[in-house]
């Protein structure tokens, strides 16, 4: 990655009024790190936005305040829960000679022989890393290779990524699943309910059947009277 360099200058407005810092296309921020006080900046939305599409949170980006030149991570950044747009960004200051910790990013390629054949999906269960390294040893992403994927509960777990482990330390449970082929989801057949005796049923189903009427019988006729039972006097 070639060295991305972000302008930024000093920042005295806060409060509710870095709403016009916005308004006029400006991301308020704050730059801090270990033995650093923090410190109120802003940078213009348009350069960030083009550092941040390649830095992400784990590229080195040299933050350039006046004169001085200050290595960083973009530790955090918040956006609007509705536009998605960045409203706030806070810089991590770094010794380069010093580890640091960061959450990698995973992202899945190629095709998996089980879902190309419907044999099963696959499931991503981690979408970060947690790794620690020098800052200019940080991995930019994990690039997982699905292509190897043929059967159902097959997986790649953390011990299995690829990455120089001279230079980077995965703090991540090495035995977590990071994609995994679980079988097919059935779909569940409802039965339609009976109804009740008495009952009307719905459009188009079946009214239940009385019993069928005794041999010589007109449909409609009433039955005899059982063994037994006295007729009604007559008159």
């Amino acid at each position: 990655m070639d060295k991305l360099t972000l302008k930024a200058d000093a920042r005295s407005v806060s409060g509710r009024k870095v709403k016009n810092l916005r308004k006029e296309g400006v991301l308020p921020g704050n730059i801090s790190g270990k033995k650093i006080k923090s410190k109120a900046v802003q940078v213009a939305l348009k350069d960030f936005d083009k550092v941040y599409k390649e830095a992400g949170e784990t590229g080195l980006v040299t933050l350039m305040i006046g004169k001085e030149e200050k290595p960083v991570l973009i530790h955090n950044l918040q956006v609007n829960p509705v536009s998605d747009a960045p409203v706030h960004v806070d810089f991590l200051q770094v010794d380069l000679k010093e580890k640091v910790e960061a959450d990698v990013p995973v992202e899945l390629t190629g095709e998996a022989p089980a879902e190309k054949q419907a044999i099963g999906t696959v499931v991503q269960y981690l979408n970060e890393i947690k790794v620690e390294a020098l800052p200019m040893d940080l991995p930019e992403k994990f690039i997982v290779d699905t292509s190897e994927l043929a059967e159902v509960d097959q997986s790649i777990l953390v011990k299995d990524l690829k990455v120089d482990r001279s230079k980077v330390d995965i703090k991540s449970d090495p035995t977590e699943i990071v994609v995994k082929v679980e079988p097919p989801q059935k779909e569940e057949v409802i039965a339609p309910p009976v109804p009740a005796e008495g009952e009307i049923p719905a459009e188009g189903e079946t009214p239940a059947e009385g019993p069928e009427p005794a041999e010589g019988q007109k449909e409609g006729q009433p039955t005899e009277n059982a063994p037994g039972q006295k007729e009604e006097s007559k008159g």
